[in-house]
């Protein structure tokens, strides 16, 4: 072990969940223990949702043993557990079952601390430093493809109609994961959210909380308090994760991505691959 991956990373979380104003039961779950952070968002309708996003955070529980670092290989292990669960739940279902999910996990890459973050579906991964916002994931959904064709602006992507229809789930027949590397810096927060959370608030809105509020539970109440004041028309999840100590220092540049591999052409993760690509 080198000498820099010897320093430990000290964080602060806070995380809340809420069934919203309009649902009558909360399909959303998540884990805010290190070194893994997930949010999940079931689908399926009342029990089946519920019970998807659970077998979701279950994998992860199971496959991800609490402690200081984990790695690629045992994310891709929960994620693969989560999709056979899922499917599993689905086929007993008269109407299906299957679940989102983003979250980041603490591992070690060329002797650094690095996040890995990964998702399925539409809930979001987001990074801020300073008073910058970036959105690190990239919505599998029919409104991000739309944008990504060129048929719809990004401005225009919250008020689509269809914003919900998502192009790939845990459990479904596309379930592949992209995921990315970022060093861990200090004095950077993460957010992980479900669309609860970004269907009510815009991404200006989002920036101005985590950037007004101090202590990681305070911002994610502020959060969840936005989301149900604009409507709580869906659960609302959020995990937001501030890096007190043990990482690199903040060099104030932009984040780029380099993609390390190819997305998976599988039609449920493998559990062997998972594209990566580097955020620096």
């Amino acid at each position: 072990m080198s000498e820099a991956s010897a320093v430990p990373v000290t964080l602060a979380v806070g995380a809340r969940t809420d069934t919203g104003r309009k649902r009558a039961g909360n399909e959303d779950s998540y884990l805010a223990v290190a070194p893994a952070f997930v949010v999940a968002d079931g689908m399926g309708g009342h029990d089946a949702g519920d019970r998807a996003s659970v077998a979701v955070v279950a994998a992860f529980r199971s496959k991800v043993p609490e402690g200081p670092r984990t790695s690629i290989d045992a994310v891709r292990t929960a994620l693969a557990l989560a999709d056979t669960e899922v499917s599993r739940l689905a086929a007993s279902t008269a109407r299906g079952a299957g679940s989102t999910v983003a979250g980041v996990a603490l591992i070690e890459h060329e002797g650094l601390p690095c996040w890995l973050v990964f998702n399925v579906g539409d809930s979001r991964v987001y990074r801020q430093l300073g008073t910058d916002l970036q959105q690190i994931t990239v919505d599998h959904s029919l409104g991000q493809e739309l944008v990504d064709g060129g048929s719809l602006r990004p401005d225009q992507l919250r008020d689509f109609a269809q914003r919900n229809v998502i192009t790939r789930a845990i459990g479904a027949a596309d379930s592949a994961a992209d995921s990315w590397l970022l060093p861990v810096t200090t004095g950077e927060r993460l957010l992980i959210c479900s669309d609860g959370l970004t269907g009510e608030v815009s991404d200006e809105a989002i920036r101005a909380t985590l950037t007004m509020t101090g202590r990681a539970e305070s911002a994610a109440d502020a959060l969840v308090k936005r989301a149900l004041d604009a409507g709580g028309r869906d659960n609302v999840t959020v995990v937001v994760i501030d890096v007190v100590a043990g990482g690199s220092p903040a060099v104030g540049e932009e984040p780029t991505g380099e993609r390390l591999g190819a997305p998976s052409t599988e039609s449920t993760i493998d559990a062997t691959t998972l594209p990566v690509r580097v955020v620096r």
